[in-house]
């Protein structure tokens, strides 16, 4: 609704006119629905295919759209994925219903999704030099002090299960991102060795990096291109969710 309205501002002004058939605040309200239809979804197992993230999230409430967000390169998912419920009712009841959700090893974390502005993009960062030890947790602990964590992640080969020593933080915001840098950038946990290389995500110089991320999912023992397949357990969902709080899909 926010997307049409927002077009039909732009072709009255191109005209020169007025936007018909908008009540005032409108647009405000079409703006305040979106924003409670929208979630974000973070911690999610990474071998979860789309279809069972639709289908976890569909059995809540009708649908409109949802993503579940995978690296260009590799294809290998991100950890975190969006849902855009028709009814806001539904969007507030996922929060309440899969919040806090083990699934597997992870415990997912649901809320409503930041509307976009300037503020919050490029918020992303790439963190190399990590100890090998370094945890998930710890990795938080360390960045949080700058401010609000969307997602985090760490590395690790997808045999042995090693942390490759590069991770990623994604802030709410990108000043408190911008702090971040300048405050760990050739700095050493502790732990470590030596210094953490800590710089922007989308830097587009940032050519190694991104060559790094298409090897770390690369294996000679691999008979096939392309994402990594995992073949551990599948999310058993109409039971997970009639056991666990009672919902029915």
């Amino acid at each position: 609704m926010l997307t049409v309205i927002l077009f039909l501002i732009a072709i009255q002004k191109r005209e020169g006119g007025q936007v018909r058939g908008l009540e005032p605040g409108q647009l405000q309200r079409a703006a305040t629905d979106d924003s409670k239809t929208n979630l974000i979804v973070n911690y999610l197992p990474q071998n979860m295919t789309q279809e069972e993230f639709r289908s976890l999230f569909g059995s809540i409430g009708e649908i409109e759209s949802c993503k579940l967000v995978r690296d260009k390169i590799t294809g290998q998912s991100l950890g975190y994925g969006f849902v855009n419920y028709i009814d806001p009712k539904d969007a507030e009841k996922a929060i309440n219903t899969l919040n806090g959700l083990r699934l597997q090893t992870k415990t997912i974390k649901v809320s409503y999704a930041r509307p976009s502005s300037a503020s919050i993009r490029d918020a992303n960062l790439y963190v190399s030099g990590l100890p090998k030890t370094m945890t998930q947790k710890e990795l938080e602990q360390l960045f949080s002090q700058y401010g609000r964590i969307i997602t985090s992640r760490i590395l690790v080969d997808q045999v042995t299960g090693v942390s490759r020593g590069v991770g990623f933080i994604r802030f709410d915001k990108r000043i408190e991102a911008e702090e971040a840098i300048k405050g760990l950038n050739g700095q050493k946990p502790s732990g470590a060795t030596e210094p953490i290389t800590v710089k922007f995500a989308n830097n587009p110089s940032q050519k190694s990096s991104q060559a790094l991320l298409s090897q770390l999912y690369q294996s000679p023992n691999r008979r096939y291109p392309g994402p990594l397949h995992h073949q551990a357990q599948r999310f058993r969902l109409d039971n997970l969710l009639n056991m666990a709080y009672g919902v029915k899909r």
